[in-house]
């Protein structure tokens, strides 16, 4: 089992940055893909990010590819989410989560459990 801290949110302008920390307990940390979802205000969560295990490899959705940077600590049991030039439409309660899941598409939340409580960002225009 692994328990999850989020933090490093704020309020921020658009075009401003932020990093974003995910801080897991449990010595099976490194062997968890590790994944940043959001949720805003009467939407469903949506994936963000993802990173593997290693650190190797990652994946991004369309909409924060190119501004958005995913990479993770396994020595401090830390990810991270990078975040650039932000946008209003970026606003949004930010989920990490270990996936647990195998059976389905990695942007799945479903394919994701032991969520910690969020870290609210908010951009202005």
């Amino acid at each position: 089992q692994v328990h999850v801290v989020e933090s490093g949110g704020g309020a921020v302008q658009a075009g401003g940055s932020l990093r974003l920390s995910c801080a897991a307990s449990g010595r099976t940390f490194s062997s968890y893909h590790m994944g940043w979802f959001r949720q805003a205000p009467g939407k469903e969560r949506e994936f963000v990010a993802l990173i593997d295990s290693r650190g190797i490899s990652t994946f991004y959705a369309d909409s924060v590819k190119g501004r958005f940077t995913i990479s993770r600590d396994n020595a401090k049991n830390t990810v991270y989410l990078q975040m650039n030039t932000l946008k209003p439409e970026d606003t949004a309660v930010y989920y990490c989560a270990p996936k647990t899941g195998y059976s389905g598409p990695y942007y799945s939340s479903r394919q994701y459990n032991y969520w910690g409580q969020g870290t609210q960002v908010t951009v202005s225009s």
